[in-house]
């Protein structure tokens, strides 16, 4: 690969960064073809994309788009692939867990980094997969400020018609 070939990967990948501000690093090695492409496959279906860079490069385009990236710079060897994502910071610990129920332990998580957040170490991929999306929760804010209005609006309509109820049998025993 040439410098200008490599410089030309450092501007796209900057630019990806740049563009997604969810983006884990898995560790890519002993993968075989039809594994990446498995994994590529799930990480489609979440919504995510997947792809394998030398570790020198997404170092450099790191350092490219700025910021403090050092603890994300010691988990950089091996083969190391990225997940983007848009939208969810949990779409893609969820890709990944979901190919580890039939691989075991492939991929190796690194490090994500989730809007201005770093977490690293394999420890943290529960809590990223728990991570809730900011339209989830603004549902459930939605969904909880709703609860007592509804409640209220229950309580008035079934009264409504318990006290219909008791007027028709109190007239009923008047007759």
């Amino acid at each position: 690969m040439t410098r200008e070939e490599k410089g030309q990967i450092i501007d796209e990948l900057a630019e990806k960064f740049a563009q997604h501000s969810h983006f884990y690093i898995t560790d890519a090695s002993g993968f075989s073809v039809s594994q990446i492409n498995a994994f590529r496959r799930i990480c489609f279906h979440q919504g995510v994309e997947y792809r394998v860079y030398k570790n020198t490069l997404i170092k450099k385009a790191l350092e490219k788009k700025g910021g403090n990236y050092d603890p994300i710079y010691k988990v950089l060897h091996g083969f190391s692939g990225v997940i983007f994502s848009k939208e969810s910071g949990n779409a893609p610990a969820r890709a990944i867990k979901e190919y580890r129920k039939k691989n075991e332990g492939k991929p190796a998580f690194k490090a994500a980094a989730i809007e201005t957040d770093l977490f690293i170490g394999e420890e943290n991929l529960n809590v990223l997969s728990d991570l809730k999306s900011k339209n989830e929760l603004i549902g459930e804010v939605i969904s909880l400020l709703q609860s007592p209005a509804k409640n209220v609006l229950s309580a008035l309509l079934s009264g409504k018609h318990t006290i219909g109820g008791l007027v028709s049998t109190l007239e009923k025993r008047a007759k």
